[in-house]
């Protein structure tokens, strides 16, 4: 055998192991594919996670999951667990509120540099602040809730065509029900436009502008260690000078000071739902408005 016919076969042996090669990398980027062909969605808490339901829901090859425990409320002083950040970490895309009420997500980033964040809060403009605090919880305001409705829809259309129909279509139907539930809600509390209230919870100070109440708002964390007597008396007498009749507090939180405050006032306790935390019924917040527009109209032949 020549040199030239050895040098042939070396080359063509070449060639075979080169083509092998491909058709077995082919053959691994085919089952990774596979493999990730599951969008993973991860939601920072409970109220996205309930919008993120209503969009995904019949979607295919969807992974949808809740990053912190339904029932931890509200994430100013949320700190992220090892189990959360694994959830991020395997995550395409990560639904937040926003407006900081996310305050850990450059530590979550670092988990997962590469995942897609999609801010709820994004066209919001009727934003609350006190002093140099935002007011995140805007999804009390059901205006506001379609806006991050859409906006969550736009990031997931965006993000994943195979689903974009389903997403649109689903979004569509959860619109056309927070519009009806919208107008029934102002309609049946329009009695409470103008009505002075305070809340010893900053989560209602949107209920209260979508309601146009004059809302008085108390920042506490909602224990009753954190109001101090000097609050209680100051509370207490703006609420007799300006015959303040509401006092507006979540369903979960220390009722203590309420009481307190009511006994000293006359003023009613009006116990809402913030949307913080809940079962995962689809349906959940539209129940939760419903809830809360039962209780304020409750007084409406006062």
């Amino acid at each position: 055998m020549n040199k030239y016919v050895k040098y042939g076969i070396t080359i063509a042996v070449i060639i075979l192991i080169i083509v092998l090669l491909v058709i077995l990398n082919i053959n691994k980027n085919n089952n990774t594919q596979k493999e990730d062909g599951v969008t993973k969605i991860v939601t920072s808490f409970y109220p996205m996670y309930i919008i993120a339901e209503n969009i995904t829901d019949g979607a295919q090859n969807v992974e949808l999951v809740n990053m912190a425990d339904v029932n931890v409320g509200c994430l100013h002083d949320y700190t992220l667990t090892t189990e959360d950040m694994k959830k991020i970490e395997n995550a395409d895309l990560f639904i937040i509120n926003g407006l900081g009420m996310e305050n850990f997500i450059e530590k979550a980033m670092e988990s997962n540099d590469k995942v897609t964040v999609i801010d709820s809060s994004t066209k919001v403009s009727n934003i609350i602040k006190h002093g140099e605090e935002t007011n995140a919880h805007i999804w009390t305001n059901i205006d506001n809730y379609i806006l991050q409705v859409k906006n969550i829809s736009e990031g997931l259309i965006n993000s994943d065509k195979q689903n974009a129909e389903i997403y649109k279509t689903n979004t569509d139907t959860y619109i056309k029900k927070l519009e009806e539930l919208k107008e029934e809600y102002l309609e049946n509390l329009k009695f409470l436009k103008d009505k002075k209230a305070v809340s010893l919870n900053e989560a209602f100070d949107y209920l209260g502008q979508e309601l146009d109440m004059e809302m008085t708002t108390i920042e506490t964390d909602h224990e009753e260690s954190t109001m101090s007597a000097e609050m209680l008396k100051n509370i207490i007498d703006k609420i007799k000078q300006e015959n303040i009749e509401m006092i507006i507090i979540d369903k979960n939180d220390n009722e203590l000071n309420a009481k307190a405050i009511a006994d000293e006032t006359g003023a009613k306790i009006y116990k809402l739902n913030s949307g913080l935390k809940g079962n995962l019924d689809k349906d959940a917040y539209i129940n939760q408005v419903n809830e809360n527009m039962q209780i304020l109209g409750g007084d409406r032949a006062n």
